[in-house]
């Protein structure tokens, strides 16, 4: 399955929820962040930057955002340096699953922007109301909604190409019922087809 969801809705959240329901998870974010720490990716990042994105020899993460935010099209370099190692990661990840594992979900922020619903049996999207989503962001200390969805589907727009939708404005336990309901649902059609 692969995961998707609007900034804030919850969906690394959601992920740790499939995986104590007995999903198999991965994070594409988790896996483009350790990319930072390969040092081919380091060396291309200097190639292009200079040596003041990696003191030290380690990659500064926030003077790259710094970068990325300011340019578009420096911000299209990275993801095409990125995004083929993000995929390459996930395919290895899924070879190396066994058949013992039933569900396997893969987190991916801009899924639909990417066009890689095609790669999943079934997609989910994670929503949650606007000003819950603006909270959750206040409490990790990120600037709100507004101005950050810019590269980003709306979550209505990301609900409607979705298989399943999973409303996460509750608690844990909620969270944890609706993504059992929602693997029974996924597993039921994909057994009807």
């Amino acid at each position: 399955m692969g995961l998707t969801g609007g900034i804030g809705a919850g969906k690394s959240e959601a992920l740790a929820a499939f995986e104590r329901a007995g999903a198999a998870v991965l994070s594409t974010d988790r896996v483009a962040h350790d990319l930072l720490d390969d040092e081919e990716v380091r060396e291309l990042l200097v190639g292009r930057w200079g040596e003041e994105v990696a003191p030290g020899g380690s990659v500064d993460r926030a003077r790259v955002a710094e970068i990325v935010f300011e340019s578009p099209e420096e911000l299209r370099w990275l993801e095409s340096q990125t995004h083929p190692r993000v995929g390459r990661a996930v395919a290895e990840w899924r070879s190396e699953l066994g058949p013992e594992v039933p569900v396997a979900v893969v987190e991916v922020p801009l899924l639909f922007e990417a066009a890689m619903e095609g790669a999943f049996d079934a997609t989910v999207a994670v929503v949650a109301a606007d000003e819950i989503r603006d909270a959750r962001l206040a409490e990790r200390g990120q600037p709100g909604l507004e101005g950050r969805e810019q590269r980003q589907l709306a979550q209505e727009e990301k609900a409607r190409r979705a298989d399943h939708v999973i409303r996460n404005d509750g608690s844990l336990e909620q969270l944890d019922r609706l993504v059992t309901e929602a693997i029974g649902e996924l597993s039921e059609a994909e057994g009807a087809r």
